[in-house]
């Protein structure tokens, strides 16, 4: 993200927006069971919305990332009034910057995984991240963390940290003086190393 975003103000809203992208379902991605139990918790928090992301090729047979049933069930919840269903191509930079900015936390559906670029940006606009306990998200930057690996989903946990970030809000959110410095210091770090490897 371009400096400039991370001075970017916050939109205020009335509502606790909370988003899960599903993007095209890869492989280390389990949204189903998340989203059920976000819908329940979502209805129990005043003013809570839940938005949900999608791309249209996981409803075309003909593409690599179809995932039959998907949009379907996520069409059905979106009817009855549980969550709000947005199926659309990729964002593009600004796209991104606007969805992410506008959501009051980001829920990351993943159950396997180390590092996200996804949380990095939520950082840089202060949109709070709930994050599996897979990987290392919660090494990466601060957030809020759930039970979600391989072995399936802690719901008990997930509905903990949702209702957490409700409470605390708003999400911590990047010192753009700190992040330009931390830029330098990655920058030196594989300059030494690319050096020692040659």
């Amino acid at each position: 993200m371009e400096p400039d975003g991370l001075l970017r103000p916050r939109p205020r809203h009335d509502t606790f927006r909370v988003g899960l992208h599903a993007k095209s379902i890869r492989p280390n991605m389990d949204p189903l069971p998340v989203v059920r139990v976000l819908a329940d918790a979502v209805a129990e928090l005043p003013g809570a919305v839940l938005r949900v992301d999608c791309h249209p090729d996981v409803d075309d047979p003909e593409s690599h990332w179809y995932a039959p049933g998907v949009l379907d069930e996520l069409g059905g919840m979106s009817r009855e009034g549980r969550l709000e269903l947005s199926v659309h191509d990729y964002f593009d930079d600004d796209a991104l910057w606007d969805y992410l900015i506008g959501l009051d936390v980001s829920v990351l559906p993943y159950r396997f995984g180390t590092h996200s670029g996804w949380l990095e940006a939520c950082f840089d606009l202060g949109t709070a991240v709930i994050a599996p306990s897979c990987g290392f998200y919660a090494q990466q930057r601060p957030c809020f963390v759930y039970g979600h690996d391989r072995r399936g989903l802690d719901a008990a946990s997930l509905r903990d940290a949702l209702r957490t970030a409700y409470e605390v809000r708003p999400g911590p959110r990047a010192d753009p003086v700190e992040r330009g410095a931390e830029r330098v210091r990655i920058a030196r770090a594989h300059e030494v190393l690319y050096a020692d490897l040659l």
